[in-house]
């Protein structure tokens, strides 16, 4: 099954162009080389009504996937977490579990993270550090869990 992707950017000021996106392309190349098809890639500022309107854009453009990037940390405008709990069926938390202990071996801060994953709608919805190397990082931790996570969620029958 070809996975499709769709990619968001959650910041507020490389949503106003005071800086260049470099998460969104990090994870574009990453899903590339796991032979996964990107679909899209959105940009937008820390805004719950923003993240989720982008999250549900993609899905409906047939995304099985969709990663985000940014808003994971403790500053009052990181809300990427919030955003996703909102609009989602169920939380899968063994992601986020598993992306902070590998985190914990490369930097003390992976505590502070809040990443996470859910089912919104027909797609597995996973939320990564603002970090182009951490959410590389983290991505690669679970991606061995993501074919069949998102096989299931979209009613693709599996031998399992």
């Amino acid at each position: 099954m070809q996975i499709h992707v769709g990619i968001v950017t959650i910041s507020d000021r490389a949503s106003k162009g005071e800086y260049d996106d470099l998460g969104g392309p990090a994870l574009k190349q990453a899903a590339g080389g796991y032979g996964w098809k990107v679909v899209d890639e959105l940009l937008v500022p820390d805004e719950k009504r923003d993240i989720q309107r982008a999250i549900r854009e993609l899905i409906n453009k047939g995304c099985g996937l969709v990663l985000t990037t940014g808003g994971t940390g403790v500053a009052p405008r990181d809300v990427t977490p919030e955003a996703i709990r909102e609009i989602a069926s169920r939380e899968l938390p063994g992601f986020g579990e598993l992306m902070r202990m590998e985190s914990l071996k490369i930097t003390p801060n992976a505590i502070l993270s809040r990443n996470l994953a859910a089912v919104v709608e027909t797609a597995l919805v996973i939320a990564l550090p603002g970090k182009p190397s951490g959410a590389v990082e983290c991505l690669g931790f679970v991606v061995g869990a993501i074919p069949h996570c998102v096989e299931v969620v979209q009613g693709v029958p599996t031998s399992c």
